[in-house]
């Protein structure tokens, strides 16, 4: 994946003119917030893939246009609705609402503490469509505890939703029945492109994921997806919790289709051998530590061509690590995906810009792809690391569960922080060359811009802010009032870090959940310093609006 850094630094500075222009003064204010996302064209190379599996790969990309439709339906009971409504309308407003809705994938903005942007429409439910409309948490407490242990492990499980029946009691109804109209064709076509394919693992992934569309199952196709060698790298499933923001138990839907990168993946792939050392060598009490991670820590660097579901909304993701369920990640470990043409991406088009406003210009020629990429690298490897399975009070449960809502939020801080630990950890013993070092840490400061403006109710955004200002308070980063610019100290980042690291794990191996509220109603929070540059950084584009040739 390494790229000429001149080459992506040329390219950014050159775009500043164009992201610093001011938005026409008729630009509606629906408009000025579509601007904030740039379009980008997302392109791959498909001319190594047999023909097979170039055909294979067109039935994939079908499968993204269910996935679609199966978030929409898990975000909000009206969204089916207020779509076909939007794409009636043929209004320049409702062109501009439909456009925007596509971009968040439903009818509120990301970008602005989830904010409706169509008239009329309720605020973001923060139990989505998993929940009765009508649920309280007390309720569902309360009707958890009297199920038998079988039962509330489904409850509080990933793939099923939570119902009322006809005497208004609760219920638990699996993906698989909830979903069956759309998850039945969706099996159909992955067991059509099955036939197709070249080979052999992605066949048999596929299969069982099918499979497991019907059944409700995704143990046995989540293990064929850790084994896959293939060209093509499909990504398909309910993964994720973000959007389940009374427990962050509900999985959505999504799908990444993606071509394997040989060469950027066998570069680095020396990583994943070096990670039960550094989990040995974690800041928490060894007590908290994992003495045999699962063996199966597959890196695949890919390019992406088409995406669906969750995968699809508001901000784009540049990298990911699945699965989430425990059962694979303590037996096989996980598997860590890099989307290297978004990540050139989102450099070229909104990190370099935002640094040459927010970096003290002596360490702006520190800012490279090269950290920044494989700091994220190192992020997705910290989520396999660390505490997962604990026991609480003799009780044996999650971090995740032991966090509920604070666990989306706390767990990316983790993996940020202790990413920068690891790497530090590392380079300290030579497997990186010390040539990363400040360009590390000065580009990830630049990258805490990025993922703030995201917003401090979005996962990520909310767990940047919290390590920014803890850093700031540990005068890790310095800021230059008159200049109106950030700094890193390198004489006290690696110690903040570490120590950073070692206070959120420890968080997470206690499910300590009233010290994670405290530390997050702390410290995630914009202060002045910060909100000023952010104000600087309006022209520049958010994040990118892609567009993938081969998914029309």
């Amino acid at each position: 994946m390494k790229r000429s850094l001149f080459l992506g630094l040329l390219t950014g500075i050159l775009m500043i003119t164009a992201g610093c222009e001011k938005p026409p003064p008729t630009e509606s204010p629906l408009a000025s917030k579509i601007r904030r996302f740039a379009p980008t064209t997302i392109a791959a190379d498909t001319s190594t893939l047999s023909k097979g599996d170039r055909a294979a790969l067109a039935r994939l990309i079908e499968v993204t246009k269910i996935f679609d439709r199966l978030y929409l339906r898990q975000a909000w009971s009206g969204n089916e609705e207020l779509l076909r409504k939007l794409q009636a309308d043929a209004s320049p407003d409702g062109k501009e609402m439909l456009h925007y809705f596509n971009i968040n994938m439903g009818p509120w903005s990301n970008l602005d503490h989830d904010s409706a942007f169509v008239p009329e429409v309720p605020k973001r439910p923060p139990h989505a469509n998993y929940y009765p409309d009508d649920m309280s948490q007390e309720e569902f407490n309360a009707w958890v505890n009297t199920l038998p242990e079988s039962q509330r492990r489904q409850a509080t499980g990933f793939f099923t939703t939570i119902r009322r029946d006809s005497a208004g009691k609760l219920v638990i109804v699996p993906y698989s029945q909830e979903y069956a109209e759309l998850l039945a064709p969706a099996a159909g076509i992955l067991r059509d492109a099955a036939a197709l394919t070249d080979n052999a693992s992605l066949r048999e992934y596929l299969l069982k994921r099918a499979d497991a569309f019907l059944s409700n199952d995704y143990y046995e196709s989540d293990v064929a997806w850790m084994k896959l060698d293939s060209p093509i790298e499909p990504t398909i499933g309910p993964y994720e919790v973000y959007m389940d923001k009374l427990y962050n138990y509900k999985a959505a839907f999504e799908a990444f289709i993606a071509l394997r990168d040989n060469e950027e993946t066998a570069r680095l792939e020396r990583f994943a051998s070096k990670l039960q050392e550094i989990e040995n060598n974690l800041p928490i009490d060894p007590r908290y530590r994992n003495p045999k991670l699962g063996a199966l820590a597959p890196i695949r660097v890919v390019d992406e061509v088409a995406t669906g579901g969750e995968a699809r909304a508001g901000v784009q993701t540049a990298a990911f690590n699945l699965p989430n369920d425990e059962r694979i990640t303590g037996a096989m470990g996980s598997k860590r995906v890099m989307l290297k043409n978004v990540q050139e991406a989102k450099f070229r088009e909104i990190l370099t810009p935002i640094a040459r406003v927010a970096i003290d210009p002596a360490q702006q020629p520190w800012i490279a792809f090269e950290p920044f990429f494989t700091h994220i690298l190192a992020h997705e490897l910290m989520h396999g690391l660390g505490p997962h399975n604990i026991t609480v009070q003799g009780r044996k449960t999650t971090a995740r569960q032991e966090m509920k809502d604070l666990s989306s939020a706390f767990e990316e801080a983790k993996a940020d922080i202790s990413g920068l630990f690891a790497l530090q950890y590392l380079i300290d013993r030579g497997v990186v060359d010390s040539s990363m070092e400040q360009p590390m840490y000065v580009t990830f400061l630049a990258g805490v811009f990025r993922s703030v403006r995201f917003g401090i109710t979005e996962a990520h955004g909310r767990g940047m802010a919290l390590q920014f200002n803890y850093l700031m308070d540990a005068g890790a980063f310095e800021y230059d009032e008159s200049a109106g610019t950030f700094r890193v100290n390198f004489d006290r980042i690696k110690d903040a870090a570490r120590k950073l690291t070692g206070e959120i794990m420890t968080i997470q191996a206690q499910g300590d959940y009233a010290s994670a509220k405290q530390m997050l109603d702390r410290g995630a929070v914009i202060r002045p310093p910060m909100g000023r540059v952010l104000d600087r950084l309006a022209a520049i584009p958010v994040d990118i609006e892609p567009h993938f040739p081969l998914s029309p």
